[in-house]
Parts: C-alpha cells; structure tokens; sequence
C-alpha cells in the first residue's frame, strides 16, 4: 500500500483497521518495511548484473525531494526489470555510484541527456521525444524542415513495425533510400537557418554562441543521427523511451503526494521495494505472493533469459 500504491502510513494503519480489524501503528509497518529492504538486497544485486547483461535498456532521471533538500530518482528498466536508484547528483556522478553504465556495452535508450554520452556504449535516442520537438519547432517557428523530419521518422517507423512481423531487418535498399531522405531533409534544415552575418566589431564574448531553438534541434539530428535512427538499424531498440518515462511517472505522483523522503534510508527503501515490486508486475506475478517470498528468504527473481 505504501511503497507502490503511495498510501500514507497512517491512512494503511486505518484501513487496516477499518476492514480486516487488524489494529497496527505505522511503526510496525516502518519496521517491516525496512526487514523488506533488507531481505532483498541480494536480489537487488541480481537485477544489476542482470541489467548489464541485457542488450537494451531504458534510462531516465526525475527530481526527488529528500528532507526537503532536492535530489534526483534515476531508472534502468527493461519490458522485464525495474531498478531505481536516490542520488544528490543527477548527472554522470550519480550514474557511475548507481553502478551500471560504467560497464555496460549494450544499447542505452534516453531522451538526450548528455551525462548519458561519457559511457562507451551504443546509444537510442527517444524519437517520440524529438517529435514532440519537431512539431513545437513547426507550429512555433513555421519551418518546412521539421515537419518533413517528423513525417519520415514515422514513416520508417510504419515500415519498421510492418517489416518486424516477417523480418528482423529493412533490407539494404531501405535503409539507403531512408538515409537519404534524412540527409535531404538536414541539408534543407541548414539552408533555412544559415549562420548568422556578424556585423559586430564589439570584442568578442567567452564561452559558446547562443543559437536558436530550431538551429539546436537541427545540429542534434546533423550531429547524432545514428542514435536518431537506431530503431531502424536494430529491431531491438524501441522508437521510444515510453518504458522508463512510465517507470519515473508515478514517482512524481509520489512526491506529489508526500511531497519529500523523511531521510535518505527512506528514499533507498522506497526505491528497492518499488522497484521489486515494479518487476513482479511486470512479470504478471502477485505482488502479495511477490512480498511474503521476501520475508521468506526467497524473493522472486526473473530469469535472466527473459531481460
């Protein structure tokens, strides 16, 4: 009740009582709580290993408040495995305590946060997330570039779905054409925004020129269009990052609900366990069932061929 359908303690003792007649002080609950966290440490190391060895997976970050101070909640998930992690930090600090893109040499799913790019692997950027983007560029600044960028990625994505149901890949002529158009469409993108003529004979500022929106959104579809396009190159990689958006979402009704963790050791339960039982649901499991296996030394566990 507490640690996934984000009830109060208080609220959990009362209805306890009110219908079972099981009468119980949220210290008891705390208590268990912790013998929860505890007992499934283990388990939390298995996920990790898991995690490394699996070929794609989701990350994410969101803000989280602890004793009023705020931190930051970061999520490796796959269809299969939840794991969250509390740090201060939300950048490549944060990512190399949490202790699994150090050594990970599979595919990253993100929305683009830079930190992401320190580690040495392959890299999905979320499409969804550029199109959202793309059509603010289109509506908010009228260029044809973006809305035809919007237009192919779906397209390809029509044909990615399609193709997966009889292939694991779009032939070579397909992705050809694809790239093309993807380069037709960039090289419209530079010509309605050309860099700007300098007329300025004031001393020259410091630091990196500002440029407008839609010139930033271009240079990152110039600059990183094998990771724009990763989708199309391997069927295993989403279009999305929807997986661990839905992963950090109720995390942001939690603090909207509670507002802040009490303490540190809170927020570490609170993560471990929900991420527990984030992975039991998502392996069709009961979650009841799911939890006394923990108190029993024995909690569940996925295979790992099946991350």
């Amino acid at each position: 009740m507490h640690d996934y359908q984000l009830i109060p303690y208080d609220r959990g003792c009362e209805l306890l009582s009110d219908v079972y007649g099981c009468e119980i002080s949220p210290a008891t609950l705390i208590r268990a709580e912790t013998e929860c966290f505890e007992g499934l440490e283990e388990y939390e190391n298995v996920i990790k290993d898991a995690l490394l060895q699996s070929p794609v997976i989701h990350c994410d970050e969101t803000g989280a408040r602890i004793k009023g101070i705020r931190n930051w909640l970061h999520v490796a998930c796959t269809a299969k495995m939840t794991y969250y992690f509390a740090h201060p930090k939300r950048g490549s600090e944060a990512m190399d305590d949490m202790g699994i893109l150090p050594n990970y040499d599979g595919v990253i799913v993100h929305d683009f946060w830079k930190a992401y790019y320190k580690y040495f692997c392959n890299h999905g950027l979320c499409d969804a997330h550029l199109i959202r983007e793309l059509i603010f560029i289109s509506e908010n600044y009228e260029q044809e570039w973006s809305e035809q960028m919007t237009d192919l990625l779906l397209i390809i994505k029509g044909c990615v779905d399609e193709t997966r149901e009889t292939s694991d890949s779009l032939t070579p002529r397909q992705i050809k054409d694809f790239e093309m158009m993807y380069e037709y469409i960039t090289k419209m993108g530079l010509e309605e925004n050309p860099p700007p003529l300098d007329l300025d004979t004031k001393p020259k500022k410091r630091g990196r020129k500002k440029q407008t929106k839609p010139k930033n959104l271009l240079d990152r579809f110039v600059g990183y269009k094998g990771d724009i396009l990763r989708f199309m190159y391997d069927f295993e990689v989403p279009f999305d990052n929807n997986l661990a958006e839905r992963d950090v979402r109720m995390m942001k009704v939690q603090q909207k609900i509670s507002g802040t963790f009490r303490s540190v050791q809170g927020a570490c339960s609170f993560c471990r366990i929900r991420g527990y039982i984030s992975t039991v649901k998502k392996n069709n499991l009961s979650v009841i069932d799911a939890i006394g296996a923990v108190f029993n030394g024995k909690p569940f566990v996925p295979f790992l061929d099946s991350v």
